[in-house]
């Protein structure tokens, strides 16, 4: 087994992180029975202990191996558990610092004072700034824990959508969108059974899928793919691509490896009968009407993510189409070209933030912690007539869970 110093000081992080929240416990226990006191510090150190034990010996376990449920739980267990430490020690360094500086404050004025130094002796942490810390870290541990339960509770958002220049034979079409489906990360095929009735129950005219089909390989969707072939439609299942579904985040052998499995993925797409749409677009036809429904590759306005769409290539020959329908994964597509240079772009569908699967969405309250890096995040937005809705994701990325960001089927009717 090979130590590397990138392991040595992650255990010494996490050492440094046990033993700091192991101050904070004493304090919060002192005046508890002898009993509480062994229970609380033995839950500490099991953690801690399970903690360092995987990030030695992970590659000798391969939790994986076992069971790729096992594997992702017990994994988003243990981070989330050091996440919710680092929270916790958020509080207790203000309180230390505090603590500090009214120490060194002290002792100033008492050395001017007395002309020679002396000894202050430092204030002990408060209880109370301990009661905090640990009480936000371990609210915040529960809270995403009971969140893996929420995983597959799948929610059909009904939404209606007005547009004065839609042609008339669509008046009334019903889209079921949907979104980042991340088939690596779903381990309870039953459940994703379910969702996948669910559309279906939907009864749509048209079933539109924005990106992010697997996390890395298209071997992902091996298990998956029968499923996801049940999904039809009167007017077709159309699709693009995602950031993830050009295998960019895992270190392939050779470049040719990572474009064979990109291609498989595209021949998926094919086998499932979904229509894959690579920067270009089809004519729907309904009712002795037509529109243009265009897909482009990954197109994102941040640095952190690919550019790969061409609308300049999609857009070609829809001039006679009075009505345009756009599925771009990335929703910073929309201010980044879309609203900017292409208002003849009525609707365009996105993906991509998962609404962080983490946030708040009740009457008169809509935040995620997401919004601080994306301006559109979840939900509808507008820009004169034109309209942009990003759909929360039918699966995860990550944390296999959700808090307050439910997975979602999106129902559209145009109007």
């Amino acid at each position: 087994m090979l130590i590397t110093y990138r392991t040595i000081l992650i255990i010494i992080i996490m050492l440094f992180t046990d033993w700091y929240i192991f101050q904070a416990v004493k304090i919060v226990t002192a005046k508890s029975t002898n009993s509480i006191k062994r229970i609380t510090l033995s839950i500490l150190f099991f953690f801690s202990i399970v903690s360092v034990i995987f990030v030695l010996f992970g590659n000798i376990i391969k939790l994986d191996r076992w069971s790729s449920e096992l594997s992702i739980y017990t994994n988003a267990t243990l981070f989330l558990y050091f996440i919710a430490k680092l929270v916790a020690i958020v509080f207790l360094l203000i309180d230390d610092i505090k603590r500090g500086l009214y120490w060194g404050g002290n002792r100033i004025l008492k050395t001017i004072r007395e002309k020679n130094p002396v000894h202050s002796p430092m204030i002990t942490r408060s209880a109370f700034m301990s009661w905090i810390g640990l009480g936000i870290g371990s609210s915040l541990f529960g809270t995403l824990i009971y969140g893996f339960g929420n995983m597959y509770r799948y929610r059909v958002e009904k939404i209606k959508l007005t547009f004065p220049d839609l042609p008339i034979g669509f008046k009334g079409l019903k889209i079921v969108h949907i979104s980042d489906i991340h088939s690596g990360s779903l381990t309870n095929h039953k459940a994703v059974a379910k969702g996948v009735k669910m559309i279906l129950d939907c009864k749509p005219d048209i079933i539109l899928f924005t990106g992010d089909l697997v996390n890395n390989e298209a071997s992902e969707m091996k298990i998956l793919k029968d499923l996801f072939t049940k999904l039809k439609a009167p007017l077709g299942v159309y699709s693009t691509l995602g950031n993830h579904d050009y295998g960019d985040y895992k270190n392939w052998t050779t470049i040719e490896e990572k474009i064979a499995n990109l291609e498989t993925l595209k021949s998926i797409h094919k086998e499932m009968g979904w229509r894959l749409l690579m920067n270009e677009h089809v004519v729907v036809e309904k009712n002795g009407s037509e529109l243009a429904l265009l897909g482009v590759e990954n197109w994102s306005a941040t640095s952190n993510f690919p550019k790969y769409g061409k609308m300049s290539e999609a857009i070609v020959g829809t001039e006679k189409y009075p009505f345009k329908i756009l599925m771009s994964h990335d929703p910073s597509h929309w201010n980044g070209e879309i609203v900017p240079s292409y208002k003849d772009i009525q609707l365009m569908l996105s993906g991509h933030t998962h609404g962080m699967q983490f946030g708040v969405e009740i009457p008169g309250i809509k935040w995620s912690p997401i919004q601080y890096y994306y301006k559109h995040w979840a939900g509808l937005y507008e820009s004169g007539n034109q309209k942009l809705y990003i759909n929360r994701g039918f699966g995860c990325i990550g944390y296999p869970g959700r808090v307050g960001i439910l997975p979602e089927i999106t129902l559209l009717e145009l109007i």
